[in-house]
């Protein structure tokens, strides 16, 4: 059996429904744990006296730092609201990513992949909260609850690093500076380590260490550039800018925008290997600016570098925040800004004094501080509970397969032959649910999978519950007890309490299949049937309540299947 795949449009219309119905329950608890602890803030601190005038005297490196990556971290959060992100993120995004990793890596990434796809309204609602709110904290604070979330912030960029980006392509060979490598994410980790550490730590040794990590990170990249397998020696189409700019500007954005990044894989085709050696050069030259910068105050390295990265971003990157599925700003933007507070301009630079009323400061950042402590709170314990211990969603069941639908109509009686060689009649097992399927005894793809949902079904169910298990066989030219016994064994469904799966003379076969709407036909080229995938549930008193649509294959390939909803309607009988 070939299973009738669906095309699953990201923009699913239920999977749409069901994240911005979760985002908006979110927001009201992120209303009211923000109230909660206001309210709490007032009770402790409104008897506190404070002077009328206080005076900020951060360093303006770590000012600055702070600014820009809080709100790198909040555009991030909310790219992560775009409506494609439940169905698109693992499958679309991750997962190519997956190719060529070491096998640890391959491991990880899948893992985190099939927990996504398991809770992916859960989690997409999650990421986004958690980003915003981290975002803001590291905005507005520059205490220890900036310092606490600067702290969460590197945690959970390790993480989406590792299995969102597939560590930023480290491992992946042909991967280019220009592209991404080493990953966006770690720059936001560098950043969030710096933020996280006490203000003595700046600006001396952040600029130092910094600017020496960058000088690090683009020598390695230049070496990259010199691989002959990154295709940038080539001229023509075969260029890899000129093809990735192709590409990228088959992406709906701004008409200007894409002439930018056409023109710059133009140029690239045309000069080919004089381009990449351009590229290189200035690699080189930043590098050797900013191992030196920190010893010499020299401000051309960082200058350079944020000039030829902001335009890079443009040209390489396609400024990448369309086609719905941008999850952050690519590496150039967090390299620019890590780059130009890093600067020894801005460690040389006084701290901003900025004085403010004391209402002002308690007031605003209060506020500001408790709505993002309660996104935060909103983000982490429904993700952790959804991952640990909540059932799996059928968000990607619904959206490949369609909602199960719930009816009660009359089913048709049939009498047919089990495995044993015994009559069995629908009428037959008073005050059993039964489940009946259709299955080709021969089939190798869509068969066993529902097969072993069937297994996985039973094992759920209580010891003595009285639900049987029954398949009437769906392909005309094997439908004999030997090709039925045969399935059963291979697939071990024997293990089933009350299974039976059924067959007999083809004529009665065709009159149970045309009586529930089973569509069976014969592939001339592959020895099975292609066969509808329908599983009914009919109650003790032998009325159809359930019918739930299934295809297998299409389910694995996202990580669902029909396993939830079946569980789910025989719940509802059995109350």
């Amino acid at each position: 059996m070939i299973g009738m795949h669906h095309n699953v449009s990201l923009n699913n219309s239920i999977v749409v429904s069901l994240f911005h119905h979760a985002l908006f329950e979110q927001l009201l608890w992120v209303i009211g744990i923000a109230v909660v602890i206001l309210v709490t803030l007032y009770l402790f601190l409104a008897r506190k006296k404070g002077d009328a005038l206080t005076t900020f005297a951060e360093p303006a490196a770590r000012s600055y730092l702070r600014w820009l990556f809080g709100a790198i971290w909040i555009v991030d959060g909310l790219l992560q609201l775009q409506a494609q992100m439940p169905l698109g993120l693992a499958n679309v995004v991750v997962r190519p990513l997956t190719v060529d990793t070491p096998s640890w890596l391959h491991t990880l990434m899948n893992s985190g992949i099939g927990i996504w796809n398991e809770h992916p309204i859960a989690l997409a609602a999650g990421a986004a909260w958690i980003q915003i709110g981290m975002g803001l904290l590291i905005f507005v604070s520059r205490g220890r609850v900036g310092r606490f979330a600067a702290a969460t912030s590197v945690g959970w960029g390790l993480l989406v690093w590792l299995i969102g980006n597939g560590a930023g392509g480290i491992f992946s060979p042909g991967n280019s500076i220009l592209f991404g490598w080493p990953g966006a994410v770690l720059f936001y980790v560098v950043a969030g380590a710096w933020l996280a550490l006490p203000l003595k730590n700046f600006p001396q040794p952040f600029s130092r260490y910094t600017l020496r990590f960058f000088s690090v990170v683009l020598v390695l990249g230049a070496v990259v550039q010199t691989l002959p397998g990154v295709g940038f020696w080539h001229g023509g189409s075969t260029n890899a800018l000129k093809a990735m700019s192709t590409a990228m500007t088959q992406t709906a954005q701004p008409h200007t925008l894409a002439s930018v990044v056409r023109a710059g894989g133009d140029l690239a085709s045309s000069l080919g290997g004089g381009f990449n050696l351009i590229v290189i050069f200035w690699l080189l030259i930043c590098a050797f600016g900013m191992w030196r910068a920190g010893d010499l105050n020299w401000f051309w390295p960082t200058r350079l570098f944020v000039a030829g990265a902001v335009l890079l971003w443009f040209v390489a990157e396609d400024a990448p925040l369309w086609g719905g599925l941008a999850t952050d700003l690519n590496s150039w933007l967090p390299m620019a800004a890590l780059a130009f507070c890093a600067a020894p301009q801005r460690r040389l630079r006084a701290p901003f004094a900025v004085q403010l009323p004391v209402e002002i400061r308690r007031g605003g950042s209060t506020i500001v501080s408790s709505i993002a402590a309660a996104m935060v709170a909103v983000a982490i314990i429904p993700m952790f509970w959804a991952s640990t211990v909540a059932a799996t969603e059928t968000t990607l069941y619904v959206a490949q397969n369609g909602s199960a639908s719930q009816v009660t109509a009359p089913s048709a009686s049939f009498k047919l032959t089990d495995q044993y060689n015994r009559p069995y009649r629908l009428s037959e097992h008073s005050g059993y649910v039964t489940v009946l399927t259709f299955l080709d005894p021969v089939c190798w793809t869509d068969c066993p999978l529902l097969a072993a949902q069937l297994k996985s079904v039973d094992k759920s169910l209580p010891v003595h519950s009285k639900v049987d298990f029954v398949a009437v066989a769906a392909d005309p030219k094997f439908e004999n007890l030997g090709d039925v016994r045969h399935f059963i064994a291979k697939e071990q469904l024997s293990t089933l309490k009350n299974f039976y799966f059924l067959t007999g003379p083809l004529a009665k076969l065709e009159s149970v299949w045309e009586d529930y709407g089973i569509t069976v036909d014969m592939s001339p080229h592959i020895g099975m049937s292609i066969h509808s995938d329908i599983i009914y549930l009919l109650n003790p008193q032998r009325k159809i309540r359930w019918i739930i649509p299934d295809d297998p294959l299409a389910a694995q390939s996202g990580g669902a299947s029909a396993e939830s909803q079946i569980e789910m309607a025989l719940a509802t009988l059995h109350r």
